[in-house]
């Protein structure tokens, strides 16, 4: 059975951290491929200024081209309304069925999972690839995951990524304000920043 990888997020913009995330559940649960879906309309993210579709979209072209394991699917960026994993997750199921689908997050993403669109639903279509820094600790018992389908646990797959302590919401200010960015995302990613001048204004704010 192939297994794939779903890694979904605004990368606003795409850094080192999500490559190393990607890349280690690529690794440690033995997927044949990873997917990146950049969301059009995070609902969690309402109120909030997110940079067009079609720049995020380029970035992780960019961030992943010479990675033959990565891809990149316009879906979200092209469905109208707000982007909801389940719906993703079951767009995904149609185009290969029989296929075991893993959605990649981080693990602040995972204790909010509750939180989400038809979460006990989510939870029986595709397991969970979660990243958690060096010794931390994931137990079953954790209030903020209790009520979720027994699925959840047999499905959930923890992996220890190294510390990158990179945001989207840092790089965004550093860009806005002249700090440093090298070592932080791959330098196509930066040069292509810097080309079409993005994040120089005042609008930065957010994740």
């Amino acid at each position: 059975m192939q297994r794939i990888g779903i890694f979904g997020g605004t990368f606003d913009p795409i850094h080192y951290g999500h490559l190393v995330l990607a890349e280690g559940a690529r690794y440690e649960c033995g997927l044949d491929r990873v997917i990146f879906v950049p969301a059009a309309r995070p609902p969690h993210k309402e109120g909030e200024s997110v940079l067009p579709g079609d720049y995020r979209y380029e970035m992780v072209s960019l961030a992943i081209e010479d990675n033959p394991y990565f891809e990149i699917s316009p879906l979200e960026l092209q469905r109208p309304g707000y982007s909801y994993t389940v719906d993703t997750i079951r767009w995904f199921l149609a185009k290969y069925p029989g296929v075991s689908l893993s959605f990649i997050l981080g693990m602040d993403a995972l204790l909010e999972i509750k939180t989400w669109k038809e979460a006990a639903e989510l939870v029986r279509l595709c397991g969970f690839i979660a990243a958690v820094r060096p010794g931390y600790q994931v137990v079953e018992g954790d209030e903020r995951l209790q009520g979720l389908p027994a699925e959840f646990w047999s499905n959930l797959h923890i992996i220890e990524v190294p510390g990158l302590d990179i945001s989207s919401t840092d790089l965004r200010h550093r860009f806005a304000t002249g700090k440093p960015v090298r070592y932080l995302l791959p330098p196509v990613v930066e040069a292509y920043i810097r080309r079409q001048n993005l994040y120089r204004g005042d609008n930065v704010a957010g994740e």
